[in-house]
């Protein structure tokens, strides 16, 4: 995957906790049609990653995100954390130092990008990775950090149990999304009873069975429209008898249409 950044000489990857600046940004891309991961690692620096094209899963310790274009996801200084790109992919990332970063974000999350986030992102991916400090450039990561520090959090969290049965029920949920199981089904397929799966859930989660089954749809809603497909598709994915009760239910949730949802992220 090619490295936009100028790292002078080469155009290659640097463990940004090795670079001597308080903030490091890189931008990469890649043409090329399909997922790759990388394994579950970790940063000293903070990390914001700005999705322009394509769409990330991010899975946190205790949590997964969803990124679709033009949003972004704040992962904290020394957060285990795993990425999971779909598609095209284009995006950009800014890591930032412990003492930097203390006004930021104190959690993971994902937040709305602005058109100067943006673009403060991507000029700042172009420069050398050991920029001139005291400048014209130092000045330029003051701005992106203000940036940074006013973005607005986005509800695209699903939380992750760490039971072993409730992970398993979870994997089986994310292959297929369009079973609609009830709650006492659940609870016999991971064998459990159903007062001891809503007891678990609510305890791992923070959420109801029935909440946190909603967001999931959520996080793969957005998931399925970022990498392309359409309404009807992702409608019929999730299991919904119909694209108007699918489309009811992402405006509740998120407060909009999905066709308006996707097209704000696809505008220039």
């Amino acid at each position: 995957m090619p490295v936009l950044t100028d790292t002078s000489p080469a155009s290659e990857w640097v463990e940004p906790d090795e670079v001597a600046r308080p903030v490091v940004t890189y931008g990469v891309a890649s043409g090329k049609i399909g997922a790759f991961e990388v394994n579950m690692h970790r940063h000293l620096k903070g990390q914001l990653m700005l999705v322009q094209r394509g769409a990330l899963s991010v899975e946190v310790e205790g949590g997964l995100w969803i990124v679709p274009p033009r949003s972004a996801i704040w992962v904290p200084g020394s957060a285990l954390h795993a990425i999971k790109a779909s598609g095209a992919l284009e995006g950009y990332s800014a890591f930032v130092a412990p003492d930097v970063a203390a006004p930021l974000f104190r959690s993971c999350c994902t937040v709305a990008v602005t058109p100067l986030l943006r673009e403060l992102l991507v000029r700042a991916a172009h420069l050398p990775l050991l920029y001139e400090e005291g400048g014209e450039n130092s000045r330029l990561i003051a701005v992106l950090l203000d940036e940074i520090a006013a973005a607005k959090v986005e509800d695209l969290h699903l939380p992750m149990p760490t039971d072993a049965r409730l992970r398993a029920m979870v994997d089986l949920m994310m292959a297929a999304p369009s079973d609609r199981g009830t709650l006492a089904g659940w609870a016999s397929r991971v064998g459990l009873s159903e007062r001891t799966l809503v007891r678990l859930i609510m305890r791992e989660t923070g959420m109801s069975f029935g909440r946190w089954r909603q967001q999931l749809g959520i996080v793969l809603a957005v998931r399925g429209l970022a990498d392309g497909a359409s309404i009807q598709q992702v409608s019929a994915d999730l299991g919904y008898e119909s694209t108007p009760s699918f489309v009811t239910m992402f405006r509740k949730t998120l407060g909009t249409s999905p066709r308006r949802y996707m097209a704000e992220r696809h505008s220039g």
